[in-house]
Order: structure tokens, then sequence, then C-alpha cells
């Protein structure tokens, strides 16, 4: 028997395309597959259009109608409601299309992997009519890692995928979700501490692009760039990265391998004047995917915004 999948699906006012997404899933080629979905409390008809799918399909998704506690909460609670029966998990956002060998080419990744471990992909940038735009992200410069998820995300959750083992691993605890800054990059750095995180540059989904997407990447690098550098600035004082890393920290830390937790510990401590700044970058093995991204951070270090 094939290995099974559960899909982790998250919506929210998603009634003009949750339906193409569903049919996107039910038609994969790897047909193991169960749709756990759970609905943040929507105010249109997205809930009638789930439990029609439903009716047709009824042993094939499962809903969840919660309350509005935000994309990441959300998320956060479907992973604590998943069953750790299935093989893999998926997450999946409400208005894209998945690619119809997305999960085949997952579990194959997968297969055989005995730690923790994640796949995801580049995506298929299209506009709401689905007319393709870009490819996005673009190839890492470097290995997905520990020491890069600290500090930068290269993960779109939409394409992700992970096993069991990444699973009871993101379901050992209940995390304080207003430290985490997206649910994949929460994924992304646990696993990665722990596990194996694999890549492949040939999209997975259609990465619908729309005024209503709660992040996205159609933008070129200038303009991320300058858009990173307004978060930075926006949040100054808060420092969003190290109080992500201090809340992994209070679960996992204890189970890292020294060097790992030596960068952790590193990265979380205080630095009160440029002296700590610039004796933290010297030993510091941290690293963002460009050139210029790593400057940005070395820089935000020493001005005291990270």
């Amino acid at each position: 028997m094939s290995s099974s999948v559960q899909v982790l699906l998250s919506t929210y006012n998603g009634e003009r395309y949750i339906k193409q997404q569903l049919d996107s899933i039910i038609k994969q080629s790897y047909t193991n597959i169960e749709i756990l979905i759970r609905d943040d409390g929507s105010t249109d008809d997205t809930i009638n259009e789930i439990q029609s799918f439903m009716e047709s399909f009824p042993n094939r998704i499962r809903l969840i109608q919660g309350e509005n506690v935000g994309v990441v909460r959300s998320f956060m609670e479907l992973i604590q409601a998943s069953y750790d029966c299935f093989d893999y998990f998926c997450f999946c956002d409400q208005d894209d299309i998945w690619l119809t060998d997305k999960v085949q080419r997952a579990v194959d990744s997968l297969s055989g992997r005995g730690l923790p471990a994640m796949f995801f992909t580049a995506t298929q940038m299209v506009d709401s009519n689905l007319n393709e735009l870009n490819i996005w992200p673009a190839l890492p410069q470097q290995s997905p890692g520990f020491n890069n998820a600290l500090i930068q995300n290269i993960a779109v959750g939409a394409t992700i995928t992970f096993n069991k083992k990444a699973r009871n691993l993101l379901a050992q605890s209940e995390v304080e979700t207003d430290a985490i800054l997206m649910h994949d990059w929460w994924a992304y750095l646990c696993i990665s501490a722990f596990g194996d995180v694999r890549y492949e540059a040939e999209p997975s989904i259609l990465y619908r692009q729309h005024e209503n997407n709660v992040v996205g990447g159609n933008a070129s690098k200038w303009e991320l760039i300058l858009k990173k550098w307004a978060s930075f600035r926006k949040h100054s004082g808060k420092r969003l990265l190290v109080r992500q890393a201090r809340e992994f920290s209070r679960h996992y830390a204890h189970l890292l391998e020294p060097s790992k937790r030596e960068q952790l510990e590193w990265f979380i401590e205080p630095r009160l004047d440029w002296i700590q700044r610039y004796r933290f970058l010297k030993k510091c093995r941290l690293y963002r995917q460009s050139w210029l991204e790593q400057r940005l951070f070395q820089f935000l270090i020493m001005i005291g915004y990270i």
C-alpha cells in the first residue's frame, strides 16, 4: 500500500478560489491523500464551497470550523490536529493550484528518510487569471540549513511536505504563536535543526498573486531588499528574529548538537554596544542566501536593529 499523505489547509474568506485548489489536490497523480481543513472564521461562502466538495468526496476531506486567529496560529493548530497515522504532511494555501505531480515528487524525495525531513520547491507565479509571471524564489545560492533558517526563510509554505518524524517534532509542544514569524519559517527552522531539508528548483504549484495574498513574491530582487529594509526599520526594537529564536530555544535548545546550540545562544544573547556586536559577527556562522542580504544582516547587527 502506498504511503498516506494528509494535506493541512487553512482557509479564510476564500470562496473565489477554494474550488480550484481542492480540485487540484483531488486530481493529484498520487491518490492516497486526505485533506484536513481548518477554516479561520470565514464570513463569506467558503464553508459552503468546502461542504459541497465534502459531499462529492466524503472520505477524503475533514473540516474544522474555528474562530479567527490568524494564519500562523491556524496552521499551528492544524499541525496539532493532524493525525500521526499519516506518513507525510503538506501545508496548503487556499488560492493556489497544485501541479499534478506535486505530491508524488515530494513523497519520492522524502521516502526512506530516517530523520525529520522536509521537501519544498520554487513556485510558478501567476496572476489572478493564471497567466504565468515569474518563477520564485530564485535558486538558493547556499544549501538550506539551520544557520540559514535562524535568520532567513527560503521555504514557501504552500510547497512544503514533511514526514511523520518532522510532524511529531513540530507537534510535540504548543508554542507561543505570537513569537513565530510564519508557520513555514518555523517548520524550516525546526526541521533543519534536527533533520534534512531538500529543495527542488522545478515549481510544484501555481502561486497566485492578487490583492488578498498574505505574503507574495512577485517583486524584483531590489524591491525585495527595499521591502525588507522597510520592515526592519518598522519593527526596530522588537527584534523579531531574536524573539523567534528564543521561542525555538525554549522548546528545543536542549536537544541541539553543540555547534548549533552555540550559534543559537550567541544569536539570542544581548548585544549592548558595537564591541559586542562586532565580536558576535566574528564568530557568527549564520548566513543569508545572497551576498547583498548577508551584508544587510551584518549592517543591521552593527546598528543594533537585530
